[in-house]
């Protein structure tokens, strides 16, 4: 019992643990992580991935996604976004989309974490927080798999685009656009600056 409470000084509320880093505080990491779960001090989420619960007055929250994508990938260059995130851009997107789309560098597929299952996607190229210019490039990239009319969409788009700084939405499209992107954006905008940029 001695020794399962030296572990648990090690645990911090709120936050999540690899079955790796227990090997370090504890010698009989599956017997310690069998009774951490039994009393509640931790709850698995998947294969070698536990979560310590941070109480409130509304009772146990989950673990938010920074959290558990970075304990997951073991790797902090991510970025969390999702199809939702097209709506603020004013180009007639509506739909609502259940699933939180992770770019990132090491895993591909979707995941099962806790009661949450997330899309990870790999990707060579994506900036570390998301702005106006990424998004809409972001959105051309993955037109495919939204349920929205892609033509009535577009339009919008290239609307959108012509009211935006030439600089910046070319550097976006250089950096994160698909071939279809890339084509897009260079032929909606007849700026030279811009297909040279872009090309």
């Amino acid at each position: 019992m001695l020794k399962l409470n030296e572990v648990k000084k090690h645990l911090h509320p709120g936050q999540v643990y690899r079955r790796a880093d227990f090997s370090q505080w504890s010698n009989a990491v599956d017997r310690h992580l069998r009774q951490l779960r039994k009393e509640g001090t931790l709850t698995k989420l998947s294969g070698g991935l536990y979560y310590c619960p941070k109480e409130t007055t509304f009772g146990a929250v989950p673990a938010d996604d920074e959290t558990l994508v970075r304990a997951f990938l073991k790797d902090n260059r991510f970025l969390l976004t999702s199809f939702n995130a097209y709506n603020t851009l004013g180009v007639g997107t509506t739909q609502l989309y259940n699933s939180t789309l992770v770019y990132n560098h090491k895993r591909h597929g979707r995941f099962a974490l806790g009661r949450r299952t997330l899309d990870f996607r790999m990707k060579p190229y994506f900036p570390s927080k998301l702005s106006e210019e990424f998004l809409l490039v972001d959105m051309v990239n993955n037109l495919k798999e939204l349920a929205e009319d892609h033509e009535a969409v577009l339009r919008k788009v290239k609307e959108k685009a012509l009211s935006m700084g030439v600089k910046a939405l070319s550097m976006t499209v250089r950096k994160y656009g698909g071939v279809t992107a890339r084509k897009f954006f260079a032929e909606a905008l007849a700026d030279d600056r811009l297909t040279h940029a872009i090309h």
